[in-house]
């Protein structure tokens, strides 16, 4: 499997474990939805915030890529972020229609990527204003990576919360070789 290939497999993952653990979440009632549980983000609204948080962030970050991927325009129409703990949406529903939207575009876009554009190197500042530059691909990796770990952190808040969220493995998606 390709780097690119493997990436448009973690962004079909990455949907269907956002789309599984939403769905989950909506089994809470608001007190435990908004519980402080000792995570990074405290609460299971508060870790699924930060994820959509992330990916608004280097989405935004990836779009300044010289080839201007078409598919990122969208998030023009999002305003950045001003910290990893903000609060974007306090409810499921609003939350759900901006992660699906937004998980969608990552599917996208990583369709739209050529293997050329993952060794490019992209030009970007941190949340402090501090530049880097690093291979784009290393970058993409990270983005699923960042998103894989706080999906473990949820599922085992949700877990704590009595839900089982059931499979989550990623070689559930991984197609059979021929």
């Amino acid at each position: 499997m390709s780097e690119l290939q493997n990436f448009r497999l973690m962004a079909q993952y990455n949907q269907w474990m956002n789309d599984t653990l939403i769905e989950a979440a909506y089994t809470l009632n608001e007190e435990n939805l908004r519980a402080d549980q000792g995570a990074f983000f405290g609460s299971i609204i508060g870790t699924l915030n930060h994820l959509l948080i992330g990916d608004i962030i280097w989405l935004k970050r990836f779009a300044t890529h010289p080839n201007g991927f078409r598919s990122l325009h969208p998030l023009e129409a999002i305003a950045t972020p001003k910290a990893l703990n903000d609060i974007l949406y306090d409810d499921l529903e609003s939350l759900q229609f901006e992660r699906q939207a937004l998980d969608i575009v990552i599917r996208e876009w990583c369709d739209e990527m050529q293997t050329d554009d993952l060794d490019m190197v992209l030009h970007y500042s941190n949340m402090e204003g501090v530049p880097s530059q690093k291979r784009f691909g290393a970058l993409i990796q990270h983005l699923f990576n960042h998103q894989t770990h706080h999906r473990g952190q949820l599922t085992t808040l949700l877990s704590q919360q009595g839900v089982d969220i059931g499979i989550t493995d990623l070689l559930t998606l991984i197609p059979d070789a021929h």
